[in-house]
């Protein structure tokens, strides 16, 4: 199946932001480029697959309308409580919702043999839209009641980017979502203004 069939060609997801939550915050970024990039054929399985919620393999056909809207739901409840807490005010509206989402049961999952013979993990069921948002909002849960991994909450510092990211970085000097987006730009716009300087 084409990127164009599965309605994936225009996304192609980042997973660095170093947590599930904030992975899915980060999918809204092109909501406003190009409608929104959950929706369509395809794309949030294809999310859901390189988050690491689906293994490799796992059939997706279950995946659709439905799912977009509550995965975009949390999505935005996740993104007011993050915000909220890197701006030291509360969002108990959505602190409940994520809360009621996180109390579900996550995916079963298992450890079978590959053809190869190593240990590889796969559902125990088929896919289950609610099992997958719980495993999301309780990595929310988790990365908000760990006041160390709290701490490392940071906002992308790159121009237009609201990215956030958790700075696992020695010193904590982390600037951007990504050194080779962001931090790239950034030096590129740099030496752009350091030759027009140099040239007047």
């Amino acid at each position: 199946m084409t990127a164009a069939a599965t309605g994936t060609a225009p996304h192609d997801w980042r997973f660095d932001s170093g947590r599930l939550c904030l992975d899915l915050m980060a999918t809204g970024e092109g909501e406003s480029a190009g409608g929104e990039p959950l929706a369509g054929a395809g794309r949030l399985a294809r999310w859901l697959l390189g988050a690491g919620l689906l293994p490799a393999g796992t059939p997706v056909g279950a995946v659709a309308g439905p799912w977009v809207e509550r995965f975009i739901q949390l999505r935005s409840w996740t993104d007011q409580l993050v915000r909220a807490e890197l701006d030291g005010r509360s969002a108990e509206s959505a602190l409940e919702r994520i809360n009621a989402v996180a109390a579900g049961p996550p995916p079963a999952i298992r450890a079978v043999r590959d053809t190869d013979g190593a240990l590889v993990r796969t559902l125990g069921t088929p896919p289950e839209c609610g099992a997958l948002l719980a495993a999301v909002a309780r990595d929310a849960v988790e990365l908000l009641t760990d006041p160390a991994a709290r701490s490392g909450l940071r906002q992308c510092a790159g121009e237009g980017c609201r990215r956030v990211y958790l700075d696992t970085s020695r010193g904590h000097r982390r600037r951007w979502c990504s050194s080779e987006v962001c931090g790239n730009r950034e030096r590129v716009a740099r030496h752009r203004r350091r030759a027009a300087v140099a040239r007047t």
